[in-house]
């Protein structure tokens, strides 16, 4: 079978998108990628959600925070930034996500907008509401744990 010459093979824009949630959380790459697939049916419906044609081309997740690149044909970068700002929660995890930038080029994509150096990030004992109690810090950002869950803090709430 032939390749379709250059002038008819589509063409791609490559969107960097940084993931945060909760240190516990556990998010996977298929679970993302359903998540993108069925904000993207809702805002915008099945015909227009599958000219876009969202993919999840790389993934990484750990310890609360990561990042992915998502493809998506040439002129539908807008509506994919719509759906991917829709999205709060993927498996019953709450996440916040941005948008990094958007490349033509998968290479340009990884080199300009993904860091792939590890975000540091250390377990201390902070006193938070008169208790003292387990904290995850990590590039300014305080983790409380409370029980089974967490609470976002700053550096001044835990003194």
């Amino acid at each position: 079978m032939k390749h379709l010459p250059k002038y008819l093979r589509p063409r791609w824009r490559y969107l960097a998108v940084g993931i945060e949630s909760w240190p516990d959380a556990d998010i996977d790459r298929r679970a993302f990628q359903g998540a993108i697939w069925g904000a993207a049916r809702a805002l915008f419906g099945d015909t227009a959600s599958a000219a876009a044609d969202l993919s999840v081309l790389d993934w990484e997740f750990a310890d609360g925070t990561g990042e992915a690149i998502v493809r998506v044909r040439r002129g539908e970068c807008d509506r994919a930034r719509a759906a991917i700002a829709s999205i709060d929660a993927v498996d019953d995890a709450p996440v916040g996500l941005v948008v990094r930038g958007i490349s033509g080029t998968l290479r340009a994509c990884e080199e300009k907008y993904m860091g792939r150096a590890p975000i540091a990030h250390t377990e201390n004992e902070v006193v938070f509401g008169n208790d003292r109690r387990t904290a995850v810090t990590r590039d300014g950002r305080v983790d409380v744990r409370d029980g089974e869950t967490f609470t976002g803090a700053t550096d001044f709430d835990c003194r």
